[in-house]
Formats: C-alpha cells, structure tokens, sequence
C-alpha cells in the first residue's frame, strides 16, 4: 500500500462459506465420535493424552458446517450414561463410604465438566444461545441433579445420612465436617430450591421435632436457670453448625425452630417456675440468669412483654406489701430507705441485665408510682426522711454522697400524685430544722430546694427561699439590736429573736402565753427597737415555737444548765417563787393550751433522767389533779441537760386530719383558677372536658378529685364566673 496520510483501519469479520463445500457423507459421525472417545477420556481421567486444540477446532467445525444439534444431542446423551454408570457405584458405597464416594464422584464431574465446557466453547456461545438449549455446565448440573440426586436408590439414602450426621453431632459425637460442608455445598451449587426442597425443608421438620421432645425432658427436669443455659447451648451450636456446613441461609429458619421449640412454647412455665423462676431471680439478684432471659426471650414474639408483665405485678404486689405493712410504717425513715433500696436494686437489675431497656425502666417506674401512692402518708414520709437527713444522717458525708442521696428522694418525689402535701410537711420540717439550728448543712440545704424548684417551678419553692432570707436578715437584725441597746439591756437574759415573715413559715397562730416577766421586759425593748426602724409593721411573739437555756441549781448546791421550750421555760420560772403547784395553779399562771402544757409537764416530770420535777401522784401520764413540785434530788453526769418535749415524730391523727384539710383547703383555690383559665380560653365547655383539663394542668402538683372539680364549678357559677347553657345543662360558658 502505498500513499500519504495514515492507513486506514480495517474491520475484520468472519462470513460463512459463500458456496457449499462438499464433505465427505461420514464427517459430522466421525467428528462426533472423536469428540465422544475424548469425554470417556476426560472421566477416565486419561485427559491428559488428548489434543485440547485439535478437539475445540473439531467441534467448532461441527458447529460451522450446521451440526450443532447432533453435537449437543450426543453430549447429552453421553453425559447421562456416565452419569448412570457412576451411580451404580455410589449406591455401591457401603455405609460411612457412601458420602465420601458420592463427594469423589462429584468432584470428578466438576472437573470433567469444565475441560468438556472449555472444548465445546463455541457451540455454548452460539449454537446454544440461537437454539435456546442449557449451557453446558448448567446441563452438566441438571444431568447429575436428576440421575444421582433424584435417583430412587440414592435420594432417599443421601437425606437420611445427613440427617442421621447432624443427630449424631447433636448427641454429642465428633463427625467429619469437611465432607458434610462439600455435599451441602454440592446442594447449593445445583440450585438453592434442590438444597431446600431435597435438604433443609426435612432437616428443619427433624430439628423441630427433635428440639420439641428435648425442651419437653429439660423442662421436667431442670429449674429455670439451667434449662435456659441449655437453651442458649443449643442456640449456640446451631448456629456455629451453620457457619461450618450449612447455606449462611438457613440459620434464621434454624434459630427460629429452636427459639420456637425451645423458648416460645415454654416461655409462661419458665417464667412462674416455682422457686427459680423470673421472681426467684429478682428476688436473689441473679443478674446473669436474669441477662440469659432477656437475650433468649427477647428472640421471640411477645418474649420481653411476658418478662415485663410478670415484673411489673411483682413489683406492684411486693410493694403493696411494704407500703401497707404497719411494722413498716412504725418508723418513717426506715420505710423511705425499703423504697429507696427496692430501686437501688431493681434499677441495677435493669441496667446489669436487661441492657437499660427503656421500656423495662418505665415499668419500674409506673410500678413504683403505683404503690407509692396507695400508702397516702408517703410525701409526709418522704419529706421526714429528708428531715432525719439533714439533721444528722448525713454528718461527714461527702457533697457527692449528699447530692446522690437527694438525688435518690427526688425520685421517689416524682412518684408521688400529692406533691403539694410533700410540699406543706416539707415546709414543716424544714421551719423545725432552721428554728432550732439542727441542719447538717446550709449547702445541703440549698442544694435540696434547688432541686425541688428545677422539678416543679418557682411557685412551689418561693416561700422555702423565704424562710432562708429570714433567717439571715433576723441574724443582722439581733446583731444591729444588740449594738445600739447592750447598755441599756444591761446583765439580764439574753435574747435571740427569729422574725418570721407571715406567710412564707408554717407557723400555727397558738394564743401567746404569760412569760416570765424578767424575759417580758427584754421583750417590750425588742419590739421598741424594731417598731422603731420598720414602720407599719406588726409583732406577734411565737411562744409555741422557740427555746432557752435556764441555768439552775439543785440539792447539795449542784448546778446544770437546762436546755428547754419556751413553754417549758414559763413552767419552770414558776418554781423559783413556790416549791409546788397544782397542774390547775401553772395552767392559770401560764395560759399554755392544755394539750401543749400536759406534753411539756410530761417531759419535765415523767421521762427518766430529765425529771427536773417530781409529780404526786407518780405516773406516766398527766391528770389535772396532779401536784408537781421542784426535784431537789435530780442528778446528772451532764452540766448541760437538754429537756426535749415529748412529741411524736410522725403527726398524731388529729394533727393528720388538720394538716389534710389544710391541703383540701389550699387545693381550692387552684382548682377554681385552673378552671377559669381553660374557660377563659374556651369560651364553652362541656363537664367532662373540664375535668380532664384541670386534671391534666394540675397532675404535676396533685391529682385533683373530680368531685371536688364539680363543687369548685357549682362555687364559680354562684360567683358568676360561669353560666350553665341554658339548653344542654352540661355545658358551661365563661361570663367575662
């Protein structure tokens, strides 16, 4: 070729003969038979003599003169001779050399195939496609499929052997594993529906039954706890079956056998088993059977709902039990600290063994609110708790310690229904601890209050914030008095004096005693001083509330200092003037109210040790016709004696029932207003709505009493807040 420029590209293509060639008659039978000698060869294995290239050009030629269908026919044909002639020798195969000759041949096949693929590559490029027939290899496979697999002496022998296999692992035996993995593998390799239908439909059907029966043996004989490690054994080992011979497909259908036969079918009996059950293994903190459970049953359907239902009545019938209990409820303090160590120890079964479960935390939870609640005097328990706490339990604790211990209360708080009742004994208690100066720490204190105004708002705590802010300013107030009046005051008693601004304390208006007159006159000077720098105020002196110290002199010249009551104080200054009196003499001479005069000569005269006055009649309790005189014979190791008041820890019924009402009272006011805002903003409403509403508004502080709602609504219409709509009388409408 000659010329400039590049040379031009050539397209090569490979055309057919433009005229007929003639053949000699024989060719396509001889080819053929060249080519069939050459496949006995290959499963002879004398492959190794024959001319690959030679072969391929004499089928490609085959093919290329129109001989296509005899080639593929007598392939055909010939592979399933063989292939009958191999099975003849399987099913020769005795016993344990039955899966080994059938794996051999099998891998002969394979080979065999792919020379006989590669030599006939033309034909399964086009011949096959054109004439729709099955690749070689695939037809290879199908051939072997239907005359070994399928074959009537070997199909049915093949799935007992591999069942038979898999039940001798089982039961504990060591079998050869590699071999099983190749005829699975063969399976699989035919097709997944031949692996299914020929395998592991039966061998699921045979795992059921077989794990059926076993669970039926364990659950006879084992407790909870071991038939579940079993369980997990099983699980366990079915699943590492898998992995070594089985299709990576089987093992959800397999674990959902055992699951089935194993956990869903005996779930409720394991779970009430007697004395290892789900209860046993609360109860003893079994933290890893516990864990066994949730893993194993939370597998199945409805698997935690029947841990968490079973949970939950426990909880709530054990709780019952400590809340209703009267030994229990002898001592506040001891049945907060039951409540606090049921969930110490249930909120570490959750976290240990169900993984923190959310769902398994507010069963607890709701549980915990369930019973709480049934026992109506928990906020006052509660609130004591905090009290015994802040007095004395939490000497020498660490800030950390004291911030988990109120931590641990305000849970129980948030239990409660009634948190404005916790709120008023709170306020109580917290009045007591200040007045007397008996709090472990003002940071503890502080910490506390704080805690309580992040979980329900500024309203609820404001008032506590004020007794703080007394406190203090009293402090500079009694520092300022002293200051400008010590040389008028002179060496008479020395006062202290805590201004309580109504409203923010809970004091109780009491009608004031008589006091002595020596405190009487530093009193006049007092409330001189203090009229006089805060104009427009006024003093109301809190004898019920407050102490003193007398110093005082017994037989032999022995002195003590006495640690008392204001009330008890007024008693024992009678005395200085008269050695006896009557209990009519100090009741007129004081003006102490009864009930209060009986505790405060109960704790002078009665309690061993502290006995200042001796009484006549001797007896435990005070009658009115009792004498009490001064006990010149007292003794103690002590110079300062404290005289404490005899007084019950918890309220007395009465008190009970007041500090009640005090609430019922206090609620009313909140209802009505809760009931105006959701009418303000309604305009009209039926009854049923309003209840739901003001219920829903006020549930954070308590849970008000739709009978109560009813009789705010009734007091709101007469005030003319509401009307009744004059047609449906459940109506109501807001008068603006």
């Amino acid at each position: 070729m000659s010329g400039g420029g590049p040379p031009r590209k050539r397209n090569f293509k490979i055309e057919a003969f433009k005229h007929r060639v003639e053949l000699d008659p024989k060719y396509a039978e001889r080819t053929w038979k060249v080519l069939e000698h050459a496949i006995h060869e290959i499963y002879n294995h004398n492959a190794s003599g024959l001319s690959f290239e030679e072969l391929y050009r004499s089928a490609y030629n085959m093919v290329l003169h129109k001989y296509g269908e005899k080639l593929y026919n007598g392939l055909e044909s010939t592979l399933t001779w063989r292939l009958k002639e191999i099975s003849k020798s399987i099913e020769a195969a005795q016993g344990g050399l039955f899966l080994a000759e059938l794996n051999a041949k099998w891998m002969d096949h394979n080979k065999a195939l792919q020379m006989i693929r590669d030599i006939l590559m033309y034909m399964d490029r086009t011949y096959v496609p054109t004439s729709h027939r099955t690749p070689v290899h695939e037809l290879g496979l199908n051939l072997w499929r239907d005359h070994i697999i399928h074959h009537s002496m070997i199909h049915g022998r093949l799935l007992d052997t591999l069942l038979d296999l898999i039940h001798r692992e089982r039961m504990g035996e060591v079998i050869n594993r590699g071999l099983m993995r190749s005829i699975t593998k063969m399976l699989m390799d035919l097709g997944p529906a031949v692996y299914q239908d020929d395998f592991e439909k039966p061998y699921l059907e045979v795992s059921a039954s077989f794990y059926s029966g076993e669970s039926q043996e364990f659950i006879e004989c084992c407790d909870c706890g071991n038939y579940l490690k079993k369980a997990e054994r099983r699980l366990n080992e079915e699943m590492e079956r898998v992995s070594h011979y089985l299709d990576a497909g089987s093992e959800a259908k397999i674990t959902s056998v055992v699951e089935k036969e194993m956990i869903a079918n005996h779930m409720h009996r394991l779970v009430h088993m007697e004395n290892s059950g789900l209860v046993n293994m609360l109860i003893d903190d079994k933290y890893e059977d516990l864990g066994r459970m949730y893993t194993l049953f939370r597998r199945v359907p409805d698997g935690l709902s029947t841990i968490r239902d079973m949970m939950i009545s426990y909880l709530r019938e054990t709780g019952k039990q400590l809340v209703t209990d009267p030994e229990r409820l002898k001592d506040p303090v001891e049945f907060v600290q039951c409540l606090l160590n049921e969930k110490d120890k249930h909120d570490k079964i959750i976290s240990v063994a169900f993984g923190n479960d959310k769902t398994f935390q507010n069963a607890l939870n709701s549980s915990f609110e369930f019973f709480i609640n049934l026992n109506n005097r928990s906020p006052e328990f509660i609130s004591l708790y905090v009290d015994d706490k802040l007095r004395k339990g939490l000497k020498g604790a660490t800030e950390e310690d004291v911030e988990g211990i109120l931590d641990k209360v305000m849970m129980l708080f948030r239990y409660l229904q009634e948190k404005d009742v916790f709120e008023k004994y709170y306020k109580q208690h917290l009045a007591k601890r200040l007045l007397s100066a008996k709090t472990v720490s003002d940071d503890a204190e502080r910490s506390m209050i704080v805690k309580l105004k992040t979980e329900c708002g500024y309203q609820f705590t404001s008032k506590l914030e004020g007794m703080f802010t007394d406190m203090k300013t009293s402090q500079d107030t009694m520092q300022d008095f002293y200051a400008k009046k010590s040389e008028e005051l002179g060496d008479g008693p020395t006062l202290d004096v805590h201004i309580l601004t109504t409203g923010s304390w809970p004091t109780q208006p009491s009608p004031p005693c008589t006091l002595p007159p020596e405190i009487l006159v530093v009193c006049e000077k007092f409330r001189a001083y203090y009229l006089g720098t805060h104009s427009g105020r006024r003093l109301t002196w809190q004898t019920n509330m407050g102490t003193a110290d007398i110093k005082a002199t017994f037989g032999k010249g022995q002195k003590h200092e006495l640690n008392v009551s204001t009330y008890q104080m007024c008693v024992l200054m009678l005395f200085n003037s008269n050695d006896g009196y009557t209990y009519k003499d100090i009741e007129q001479a004081t003006e102490i109210p009864a009930t209060d005069l009986k505790r405060c000569l109960q704790s002078l005269a009665c309690v061993k040790g502290k006995n200042v006055l001796r009484k006549e009649p001797m007896s435990k309790d005070i009658s009115e016709d009792d004498t009490f005189y001064f006990n010149d014979k007292f003794t103690s190791k002590l110079v300062k004696v404290k005289i404490g008041t005899v007084v019950a820890q918890k309220e007395s019924e009465p008190e009970k029932q007041e500090t009640r009402q005090r609430v019922e009272e206090d609620r009313k006011p909140q209802i009505e207003a809760a009931i105006v805002r959701i009418m303000k903003s309604r305009r009209v409403l039926d009854h049923n709505s309003i209840v739901a509403e003001v219920t829903k508004q006020l549930q954070a502080r308590f849970l008000p009493n739709p009978v109560i709602i009813k009789k705010r609504i009734e007091s709101l219409i007469e005030r003319e807040f509401l009307e009744r709509d004059k047609a449906d009388r459940k109506l109501y409408r807001y008068l603006a």
